[in-house]
């Protein structure tokens, strides 16, 4: 087939694969990227905090966010995914901190978004700004032990 040929519409057949069904380990692989779980980050309010994040036997990560906020709504995804990954070993949470402006001043949040770590009902751990899901993960697995 010539160069002029192929500009001008001239129909050309493509040889195709037939793709192969996933294995047994690339789905159980995949499965521990993005389990089959319901789960999604729980919202805490000032009048809730206390008893869901606090009073938790797990440890518990909070996004303090707001709508408005473009690093917020990038690390959403990242925090949905985290409550998925962590349902039952840790609380994953987030609060919007221009409807609950009591408990981001206790904390003094200046920025956000900003991810709290508490275990014990002790902060453990604070990232501020938007931070990679690894990053996040790393500081989950290290409140787990």
């Amino acid at each position: 087939m010539s160069f002029l040929d192929s500009l001008f519409g001239r129909k050309v057949e493509v040889a195709t694969e037939e793709v192969a069904p996933k294995s047994d380990a690339a789905v159980a692989t995949s499965d521990a990227i993005a389990p089959n779980s319901d789960a999604a980050p729980i919202h805490v309010t000032d009048d809730t905090f206390e008893e869901i994040v606090l009073s938790s036997s797990l440890p518990a990560l909070v996004d303090f966010w707001a709508p408005w906020c473009g690093p917020c709504r990038m690390i959403a995804p990242i925090v949905e995914d985290l409550a998925k990954a962590y349902d039952g070993r840790a609380v994953i949470a987030k609060m919007n901190t221009d409807e609950n402006v009591q408990m981001a001043g206790q904390l003094g949040i200046m920025g956000i978004p900003t991810l709290i770590l508490f275990k014990g009902g002790q902060e453990v751990d604070r990232v501020v700004g938007y931070a990679p899901r690894h990053v996040l993960e790393e500081k989950l697995a290290a409140a787990l032990n």
